[in-house]
């Protein structure tokens, strides 16, 4: 496929959150970013002058943009973290003013400190990160301080400064922040293990720290130390709010390649998510054209070995929705439930928002294939000979009997040809039959259509269920057309589809393209008919009030309402202006009866 536009490429963003990457003509990757609304963030860097030099060229660089869906937008502020660590995009350093990334440095101490840093120095100190943000770091430590008590202070705490009593305990002690190390208040083991809880928070893993302190709470709990067991409670809660929001992947699955596949009747999309550290590293959707009829697990078996050499993927265990024959050595596991089978599901949707975002860009600039494939679908779908290519659907509209009218809708390669629209009134039928409405209407169409040797339909839809259907094939009967054109009623109640003689209905999936064309038709039929009914009805009402004036026959009543425009003119006429029409000898009447 060509390369697609920028203007289509935005026209086709999903609005949900995500993580954003841009490239340039050579696909070097440029910058990325997180939205909350990947749509209207990506577009508005097209969209506004913006204040720095380095952004506008930025934006004339750009020549593609690859996205991937997350469920929340704390996923995607950590899946831009991890991205970022990866490729180390140029302009992500440059549109953040050439500052460094912050990190959370563990310094190498005996009582080792806490905090935030934008400089890494190699002292055999620690650091987490690197975070696209300041606020993300603060979110992070303030998490931990308000769990664990810490020393804050840059003191030497070395055993023999403590034991000489050098130091005495600040004001963050008597407010219950730290726990005193400075007086030998805290001894060292009871701090690092605190340390190591920390270490495991920062990874995302925060089984240690709950396992602690549920049995200190149980613990406290049994003793009655009822507020002690409060307080640590809240830290539980802390710790499990925190927890929900911030882990995209469960710490545990560690270097693991994720893929699965959505495919219909021409292509097949595969996407792949690389895992590490309990973190989505790498994001790619496939997109392979169909030469034969080949199954899903054939192609995903492909791809899989496509995309781990192109991207030498050295993990040797993947996540499948289905089980695939793989390489020698490589562990497949099909996830059935919990967070390995979540990680399964978020890999299906980028490769379904992936799907519909071509969709989209090809209904732009190559409609002949979109329309082909729709056609194809369809016929697959509903079981067809050939391809519905022309479709009509009829649908009946009366109210207790009266004014009762069908309409017959008809669309062209799935999209309506309002042209060849057309109304009925029903002139056989004596009150609210809509069975016998519809053997009429079907009939007085198709005897028509081959009186005047005009193409038929490939497919025919009939609004409701099998009564009505069944009143249509009558009529198909008669004209000698049961067998030549393919015919389905639709009810309304579930979407159940019926076809001639069976029984059992047809439910096509809720999201299908061809259900939902069956929708559309059903609605424009609907909506055709009802207006043309309301019409008739208003139309009849009038005439009737006008009609029950003695002498006032229908002539007369539509010489009125052809000059007077409307009832309300009528009778706000003189006589004279009325005589004008109709005569003084029944406009005296008119008036009369007006007044």
């Amino acid at each position: 496929m060509p390369q697609v536009s920028i203007e289509v490429q935005l026209s086709t963003l999903p609005n949900s959150p995500g993580v954003y990457q841009f490239y340039d003509s050579d696909e070097k990757i440029l910058y990325v970013g997180k939205a909350k609304n990947l749509k209207k963030r990506v577009s508005s860097y097209f969209t506004k002058n913006h204040e720095y030099g380095k952004t506008r060229v930025m934006v004339k660089k750009i020549r593609m943009i690859k996205h991937i869906v997350v469920p929340t937008e704390s996923d995607a502020l950590l899946l831009e973290n991890n991205l970022i660590k990866k490729y180390r995009p140029r302009y992500n350093v440059l549109l953040k003013d050439d500052k460094s990334y912050p990190w959370i440095c563990i310094k190498k101490e005996r009582f080792p400190r806490i905090f935030p840093t934008r400089k890494l120095i190699k002292d055999g100190s620690e650091y987490y990160g690197p975070y696209t943000s300041m606020k993300t770091v603060r979110t992070l430590l303030d998490l931990v301080k308000s769990v664990y008590p810490l020393r804050t202070c840059n003191y030497d705490l070395s055993k023999e400064k403590i034991d000489a009593g050098k130091y005495k305990v600040c004001l963050e002690y008597h407010l219950g922040n730290c726990k005193g190390p400075c007086e030998d208040l805290q001894d060292a083991e009871e701090y690092h293990q605190q340390i190591e809880d920390i270490r495991q928070i920062i990874k995302g893993n925060f089984k240690s720290s709950l396992q602690y302190f549920k049995k200190e709470m149980k613990t406290l709990a049994a003793e009655m130390k009822f507020e002690e067991a409060q307080s640590i409670k809240e830290k539980i809660d802390v710790l499990e709010s925190y927890q929900v929001k911030s882990t995209i992947v469960n710490p545990k699955i560690n270097n693991v390649d994720v893929f699965s596949i959505i495919s219909d009747e021409s292509h097949a999309y595969v996407n792949f998510l690389q895992l590490s550290h309990g973190s989505i590293i790498r994001s790619h959707t496939l997109e392979i054209k169909k030469k034969l009829n080949e199954k899903d697990d054939e192609l995903l078996a492909l791809a899989i070995i496509e995309i781990r050499q192109r991207f030498n993927s050295l993990s040797r265990e993947i996540y499948l929705p289905f089980d695939v024959t793989v390489e020698e050595g490589l562990k497949v596991t099909v996830p059935k439930l919990g967070d390995k089978k979540k990680i399964v599901e978020l890999s299906e949707r980028n490769a379904r928002f992936f799907r519909q975002e071509r969709f989209k860009q090809i209904k732009i600039v190559d409609p002949d294939r979109h329309t082909n494939r729709i056609m194809a679908q369809m016929q697959k779908d509903l079981r067809l000979s050939v391809e519905p290519r022309h479709i009509e659907c009829f649908d009946n509209s009366n109210i207790q009997g009266s004014n009762p009218v069908a309409a017959c809708v008809v669309f062209k390669n799935g999209k309506p040809s309002k042209k060849e629209y057309r109304h009925f009134n029903i002139k056989t039928v004596e009150g609210p039959d809509d069975f016998a409405s519809m053997e009429e209407v079907v009939f007085r169409r198709y005897k028509r259509l081959l009186a005047e040797d005009e193409p038929l339909p490939q497919l025919i839809v009939i609004d409701g269920g099998k009564g009505q259907l069944s009143s249509a094939l009558k009529s198909l009967d008669v004209l000698g057309l049961r067998g030549k054109i393919a015919i389905v009623g639709i009810a309304k109640r579930l979407e159940e589809i019926y076809f001639p003689g069976d029984p059992v209905p047809l439910y096509l999936d809720k999201r299908s393209e061809s259900l939902k064309i069956i929708q559309q038709l059903r609605n424009e039929a609907h909506r055709f008919g009802i207006t043309f009914h309301r019409k008739k009805r208003s139309k009849a009402a009038i005439n009737s009030e006008l009609e029950s004036i003695e002498g006032i026959g229908q002539k007369t009543a539509e010489e009125l309402l052809k000059s007077f425009k409307s009832v309300k003119r009528i009778k706000e006429a003189s006589i004279e202006s009325l005589a004008e029409t109709v005569g003084m000898a029944k406009a005296k009447k008119i008036y009369e009866t007006f007044h």
